[in-house]
Formats: structure tokens, sequence, C-alpha cells
């Protein structure tokens, strides 16, 4: 399982092409060969009420939750949020160069202890 909540500024919606950014972080995701395809879900909030620094200017943020299952090692861990964290840098580029922008990523590993699922998805994934 791993999970990409996104949350972003509001006045970054016009310009910021986040279905493009969810599909790229799913990419990203199965890439890294330790989650099952059937269990990636990415999904972006914008967020109309916010407040930036001092408030004074248009300033813009992303931050990226990735909820994961517990059981990947640390090294699996760390490239993940270094490969999605470079992917959401290079997407967010030409905007990061333009205006005041925040990017932030933090991962959130959970036990399965307390989780409940039902899930045809993974069955389309499995082969032979």
């Amino acid at each position: 399982m791993a999970h990409l909540i996104l949350e972003y500024s509001a006045n970054l919606r016009a310009e910021a092409d986040i279905p493009a950014l969810l599909r790229k972080a799913n990419q990203v995701l199965i890439e890294q060969s330790v989650f099952p395809v059937g269990g990636i879900r990415s999904r972006a909030i914008a967020l109309d009420d916010y407040c930036v620094a001092d408030g004074s200017g248009d300033d813009a943020f992303v931050h990226a939750t990735l909820k994961i299952g517990a059981g990947r090692s640390e090294a699996a861990r760390q490239k993940t949020g270094d490969d999605l964290f470079a992917m959401m840098k290079t997407h967010f580029a030409g905007l990061y160069a333009r205006r005041y922008l925040a990017l932030s990523l933090e991962i959130v590993e959970f036990s399965e202890q307390g989780t409940w699922k039902h899930n045809n998805i993974h069955a389309r994934y499995r082969t032979g």
C-alpha cells in the first residue's frame, strides 16, 4: 500500500497541472518495486483557506504525505522519498522559478493493525 495525499494552495490550481503530477507520482511509486501496483493511490486536495508565512504575499505550497504500510527497509523508504521529491521539484521547476513556492514531502509508515481493506484491483496485477 502506498497512498499519496497532496495538499496544495488553491492559487496554484490554474498552473500546476495536478492531474499530470498524480500520474507521475504513481509512476515513481510503481518503479520502486516495493509497493503492490493495485494498492497505489494518489489524490490531491486544493485548499482555499490557508496562510503562508506572514500572509502578505501570494505565496503557494504543495505538501505531500505518503502513507505506507510497515515493512519496507530504510533504504527503500529513503529511495522512495528521494525519487518522489525529485519528481515534484522537476514538475514544479517552472513555477518555482517565477513565484514563491514551498514544496514538502513526508512519509508516514503505519502498522497494518487498525486498517481495513477490501480491494479487487490487486488481482489485475497478479501474474500466473
